[in-house]
C-alpha cells in the first residue's frame, strides 16, 4: 500500500506539471488578433459530484468549448492541480488560469474582499448578487485586480452555513462549552468571535473523526457538505443559523484574461455569469432534498427555530466595534445593501 500511494501521488505532480507546463502556455495572439487556439486551465477544490462542479466548472467549460471561437476550457477538480492557498499563488503567478476560490482564503492578499464572507454581512443569496452587481460590488472587483493581478469574473452561491452538534443551537448562549470546529483563517475565527463561539481549528479532512472523538463538539457548513462528509452520521442536530451567506468568486489571471480577444473575453465572462442561477438552483435542490431525507428518516434534529436576530445583531455589534480602514467602508456598504 505505502508503495501504491507513492506511486499514485507521483503520477498526481508529475500529471499537475505537464498541464502547468503545456496547457497554460498554449496562447496565440493577444488582443483582438486571434491566432492559435487557447486553452485555459480551471482549477477547484470540489469533488466531481460537489454543484459547483456540475452546475458550474462543468457548465462554463461546456457553453465555451462548445463555440467556435478558439478558445477550450479544461477543468481540474479535487484540487489536483493544488490547495485553496497555494493554487491562488498559481493563479497570479500565471500557473494556473481560473480557479474557484472563497474570499476568506483571498482575504489573505487583498484584505477588504474577506469582508463577503463575514458572519450575517449578507441577508441571502439576492442580497449577496445585488450587492456583487452593484457599483460598490464593481469597485472592489476593479481594486482587487489593481492589487493582485487577477480578475473576479463573478461571484457563486455556496449555500447558507449553518452550526452541526449534539444539542441544539438556537441562541448565542447555547454556544457556551461548545468547540466548534471553524476553518482555520482570519475571517472564520473571526466569525467565531463574532458568533460567541469556542472556535477549534481542525483540518477539513479530520472534522468528521474530531466529531466522533469528541474532540470537537460540533462544526459549521452547508447542508450539502454536512451530508456529502457524512457528519450527519456523527451529530444529532443540525441548527439552520443560516449565519454566513456562503460564496464562491470565480477567478482569472488578469494577464491571461488581456491575451484574450474581446469575442473570447465576452463568451468567457458570459458563461461564467450565465451559470450563477443554474448553479444557485442545484444548491438549493440539493439543500431540499437532504433536508426531505433527514425529516423521513428521523436521522437528524433539524432546529429551525434558530433566533437569527440574536446572532445577527451579536455579530453586527462585533464587527462595528473591530473593523477599520478599508474593511469597515466596506462592512458598512453591505450592511447598508441590506432590504
Amino acid at each position: 500500500m505505502p508503495n501504491t500511494t507513492h506511486r499514485t501521488r507521483t503520477l498526481a505532480v508529475l500529471s499537475a506539471a505537464a498541464v502547468l507546463a503545456t496547457g497554460c502556455t498554449a496562447v496565440g495572439g493577444s488582443g483582438d488578433g486571434g491566432g492559435d487556439a487557447v486553452t485555459l486551465s480551471f482549477a477547484n477544490s470540489y469533488a466531481t459530484g460537489h454543484p459547483h462542479t456540475r452546475c458550474g466548472i462543468r457548465a462554463v467549460a461546456d457553453d465555451v468549448n462548445g463555440q467556435d471561437i478558439g478558445v477550450e476550457v479544461e477543468t481540474f477538480p479535487n484540487s489536483e492541480l493544488g490547495d485553496d492557498s497555494s493554487r491562488f499563488t498559481s493563479l497570479t503567478a500565471g500557473d494556473i488560469d481560473m480557479d474557484v476560490q472563497g474570499s476568506s482564503a483571498l482575504a489573505e492578499t487583498y484584505a477588504p474582499v474577506g469582508v463577503l464572507d463575514m458572519a450575517y454581512a449578507f441577508d441571502g443569496p439576492d442580497h449577496l448578487f445585488e450587492f456583487f452587481d452593484s457599483p460598490t460590488g464593481d469597485k472592489l472587483k476593479e481594486d482587487f485586480t489593481a492589487e493582485t493581478g487577477a480578475r473576479i469574473l463573478d461571484v457563486w452561491y455556496f449555500g447558507m452555513r449553518h452550526f452541526s452538534a449534539n444539542k441544539a443551537i438556537r441562541k448565542p448562549a447555547d454556544l457556551a462549552g461548545q468547540r466548534i470546529r471553524f476553518p482555520d483563517s482570519k475571517i472564520y475565527l473571526e466569525n467565531a468571535k463574532a458568533l460567541g463561539a469556542d472556535a477549534t481549528a481542525v483540518a477539513f479532512e479530520e472534522v468528521y473523526l474530531s466529531l466522533q472523538q469528541g474532540v470537537v463538539d460540533g462544526q459549521e457548513n452547508p447542508i450539502p457538505t454536512i451530508a456529502e462528509k457524512s457528519f450527519d452520521e456523527v451529530q444529532s442536530h443540525v441548527s439552520l443559523s443560516g449565519h454566513q451567506t456562503g460564496s464562491q468568486l470565480i477567478v482569472i489571471n488578469e494577464e491571461r484574461w488581456q491575451k484574450l480577444s474581446g469575442e473570447q473575453r465576452k463568451a468567457l465572462q458570459k458563461a461564467v455569469s450565465d451559470a450563477r442561477p443554474e448553479n444557485r438552483e442545484c444548491i438549493e435542490k440539493d439543500e431540499a432534498g437532504i433536508l426531505g431525507e433527514w425529516a423521513d428518516e428521523g436521522s437528524v434534529t433539524v432546529v429551525d427555530d434558530v433566533d437569527r436576530d440574536a446572532f445577527s445583531e451579536k455579530a453586527e455589534k462585533y464587527f462595528t466595534g473591530s473593523l477599520s480602514g478599508e474593511q469597515r467602508k466596506l462592512y458598512d456598504a453591505v450592511r447598508a445593501s441590506a432590504g
